[in-house]
This record gives C-alpha cells, structure tokens and sequence, in this order.
C-alpha cells in the first residue's frame, strides 16, 4: 500500500529505542525524511548510524533534552516545515503516591505532558497557517485503565488523552489533524525498567517484574513495529478523516479483565 509519505518531513521525540525508533523505520521505508531527538547523546549516536547505513541520509539525529526550558528554542530550526511530529519522549516512573517524591514527579511530566504540549504549542500555528500537518502523541494505557501502581503516569496520560482530543477537534478546521495512541505493554526496554519499578513496589523485589504481565492478549506484549504500523498510518492520508482520536492499542486487554 502506498501511503504517500514520500518526502514527507518527519519528527520524532524520543526516536532513538523502542515505539519512537521503530517509528522512524517505518517512516523512512516510506521514503520520508526523518529527524529523531532523544536526550540521551549516546543512544541518538548510534540509533542514527544504524538508520543511515540503511537509510542513507534521509534521517538525521539530535541530543535534546525536552524537559527544560530551553528545549523548544533548541528545536525550533528542526521542526519548521514538519509535516508529521511524532511525540513519544517519556520517561515517567512506576509507583504510588509515598514512592514518587515532587521532585521526581516534576521532572516526570516536564518530559512528557509539558514535552507533549510545549512542542505542539512551537508546530500547531505553523500547520494551521498552512493548512496541512498531522501530529500524533504516544500515550498510554495508564490513561484509560489508570492504577495506583502508576499513579504519576496514569495521570499524565489521562491529561494527554484529554489534551489530543481537544487540539484534534479544534485543528481539523483548519486540515491540521491531531491523533494519539495508547499502546498496551510493548516490548521495550523502557517498558522492562517500569516493571522493574512497579514491581519493587508490589513484590518487593524488581526481578519478579514479568510476574505483574500474567495473561497477556496473544500471549505477549506488543511489538514495537506493530505501534508503529499504526502511527504511520494514521500519519498517512489514508487515514485523511481521522482527528481527535486517541486509538487503545492494548489487544482487547482492557475489557478482558
């Protein structure tokens, strides 16, 4: 299926492992044209080798810290004349109220809820003035099911959920389309480290992490290439009628409890 995205430039936070990365394949198998931002300079380092030696020079990659201030300033020369943003950065811990200090909190929705709506506020205006754009947010389950166990994430991705969909109806006026989509677990090495947390916090003992993912929907987690189908897709024009929708991607998890 050809999907378009030829030449279509494209921004992902968090692109350098997991969902983001696989998003970025996917992108340039598509033939578009792809900046990755991670935080971490090491794994943005290698992440954009791989992807050129396959790829060529259709990608590019840059170590940004989202969660200060300054971040989108950084960014604004990168995301002019982005067609498609992928929001994915995130990095927020497992536990309930007496295992999460202000501190830590803080920095936790500094990355991804105001990481989300500070990068939206910089292309939002840009997209509407042209009259084309798309924007997807990486969320969450934790949004729609929320568990004390994950009180900090279970709230800022509620806020993100309730955040898309109203961007999405007010920009779809203007062409600009705004979606999100909430993955089940997903096999990522993020996913391992909240586990480990939660389970800490459960079990007392993080090495008993993959007893908290009994029963999974077809017997596993996700793959992070099959979050990333449907963020290029939904990314694509044929997906042209959809904003302000925010798509569980959980396997039927969530009503099979």
């Amino acid at each position: 299926m050809n999907l378009n995205l030829q030449q279509k430039k494209v921004l992902i936070t968090g692109g350098s492992k997991g969902i983001g990365y696989a998003c970025a394949e996917l992108f340039l198998a598509e033939g578009a044209q792809v900046i990755i931002v991670s935080r971490q300079a090491s794994s943005i380092d290698q992440a954009t080798k791989v992807l050129q030696e396959k790829y060529g020079q259709q990608v590019t990659g840059h170590a940004i810290d989202l969660s200060v201030p300054d971040a989108v300033n950084k960014m604004s020369q990168l995301m002019a004349g982005v067609d498609i943003l992928v929001n994915n950065a995130g990095a927020i811990p497992g536990g309930g109220l007496d295992a999460i200090d202000d501190e830590r909190w803080r920095q936790a929705w500094d990355l991804k809820v105001y990481g989300y709506i500070n990068t939206i506020r910089e292309v939002l205006p840009k997209m509407v003035e042209r009259e084309s754009g798309v924007i997807i947010n990486i969320i969450g389950m934790a949004g729609a099911a929320p568990s004390y166990d994950y009180v900090c994430g279970s709230m800022a991705n509620a806020s993100l959920i309730t955040f898309t969909k109203a961007v999405g109806g007010y920009s779809s006026k203007s062409g600009v389309r705004v979606l999100g989509v909430n993955p089940g677990p997903t096999e990522t090495d993020r996913l391992i480290k909240l586990y480990q947390e939660r389970a800490k916090y459960q079990l007392g003992d993080e090495t008993k992490w993959r007893d908290l993912l009994p029963n999974l929907p077809f017997g596993r987690p996700a793959k992070p290439e099959e979050i990333a189908n449907l963020v290029v897709f939904l990314a694509s024009d044929k997906a042209s009628y959809l904003s302000g929708l925010v798509i569980d991607a959980d396997g039927g998890a969530m009503y099979a409890r």
